[in-house]
Parts: structure tokens; sequence; C-alpha cells
């Protein structure tokens, strides 16, 4: 059984870099077929895809993100760790780990981590 757990501080201050740790349990993040994705839920909103890393160790961000965005893994441990600057108030959100099932015709989305809130306030 697959299991993503996300780890990281509730509260961080405006302007400051959020730092997040997925530690996955069950399977190998360097596995085939699996990407690992950060996904956030803002208050009151929908879903939103954040940039994913490869089995392989290659990024991919919403353009939304880029900028400010880091995505990088550590193999030895197992975990996938995101890295947002320059936090704002609007940054505020629940942040999941998932894990995405690549097919040739695309694939899905099938372990979600429980998710972990994060507040940005002075």
């Amino acid at each position: 059984q697959v299991q993503l757990q996300e780890s990281g501080p509730g509260l961080v201050k405006p302007s400051q870099t959020l730092s997040l740790t997925c530690t996955v349990s069950g399977g190998a993040i360097t596995t085939n077929d699996y990407y690992w994705s950060w996904i956030r839920q803002p208050p009151g909103k929908g879903l939103e895809w954040m940039g994913t890393i490869t089995y392989s160790g290659s990024s991919d961000y919403s353009p939304r993100f880029k900028s400010r965005t880091s995505i990088s893994r550590d193999t030895s441990k197992n975990q996938i760790t995101l890295q947002l600057n320059s936090v704002t108030p609007e940054d505020t959100a629940v942040y999941y780990c998932v894990r995405y099932v690549t097919i040739v015709a695309g694939g899905w989305y099938d372990y979600w981590g429980q998710g972990t809130q994060v507040t940005v306030s002075s």
C-alpha cells in the first residue's frame, strides 16, 4: 500500500519561502511510470496543480507558479520537496502530494496524501 505524507510549517510569513516535504512509503519514487505532483486547494476554491516531478527526475510546472516554484527529490529518503518563494496570503491553502500514474494515452491520480494546511500571515 502506497502512502504519501506531507510535512512542513503550518504558518509562514509573507515574502518567506515555503518548503514542504512529501515522504513516500510502499513504493520507490523512481519506479517507472509514476509521477509525483503537488496540488493545492485555497479556501473556498478548487484544486490547483502546481507542478510535477517524474520518476526520472524531470520536472514540469504550472505557468502560474513556475517563476517561484521548485520541486526536487531525495531518492535516498524517498521524498519529494516543494519550495514556493515569496509567499503571500493568497498562498494560504491545503497542499497535497499526489501520485500520477502514466500510461500511453494519459494517466490518472491514484494516491493522495492527507494534505497539510499552510497559512501565510504576519
